[in-house]
């Protein structure tokens, strides 16, 4: 694992088999321990993140580890989604993701897929909101969610 500072707190970035497995926000306790960090995909994590703060980045390019991963779950479909699908400056509300995922009705279920992404930021969760453009649940907190969307220029009614 590996600890940065960032705008907006810490971060502790962990890896498994030289792929990306966690990014935490300060004072959460990390779930997956594996204690070197001198991994070069940390050190590439890191820089990524950096960059995406002095907005030099607005898309990751990490070896990512979802679990699940093998075998496509509703959670992984909706991380990949929003990967894919919402880009740096925009958001999407609930329900417009879960139709993206083929689930129209699945609004709850994108809730929760976003309630246990495991890499925010890399995974832009922070860039879905409520149906009327509101702030909605972050792990991290609305004031961080607010201070992500605000650095990256979205007004809470631009969502795609």
């Amino acid at each position: 694992m590996l600890t940065i500072d960032t705008p907006i707190g810490k971060l502790t970035i962990a890896q498994k088999g030289g792929m990306i497995t966690h990014v935490y926000f300060e004072g959460e306790e990390p779930k997956s321990v594996v204690p070197d960090e001198s991994h070069p995909v940390l050190e590439l994590a890191a820089t990524q993140i950096t960059e995406y703060f002095e907005k030099r980045r607005k898309v990751f390019d990490l070896p990512l580890f979802l679990d699940g991963h093998l075998l496509e779950t509703f959670n992984t479909k909706v991380w990949r989604k929003m990967i894919a699908e919402v880009p740096f400056g925009a958001t999407i509300t609930y329900g417009e993701l879960a139709a993206l995922c083929d689930s129209p009705k699945a609004t709850r279920a994108v809730g929760m897929a976003n309630n246990r992404n495991p890499l925010p930021l890399i995974i832009p969760c922070h860039r879905v909101v409520g149906k009327n453009g509101s702030l909605t649940g972050f792990r991290g907190g609305l004031d961080v969610k607010a201070k992500l969307l605000e650095f990256e220029k979205v007004k809470n009614s631009d969502h795609i």
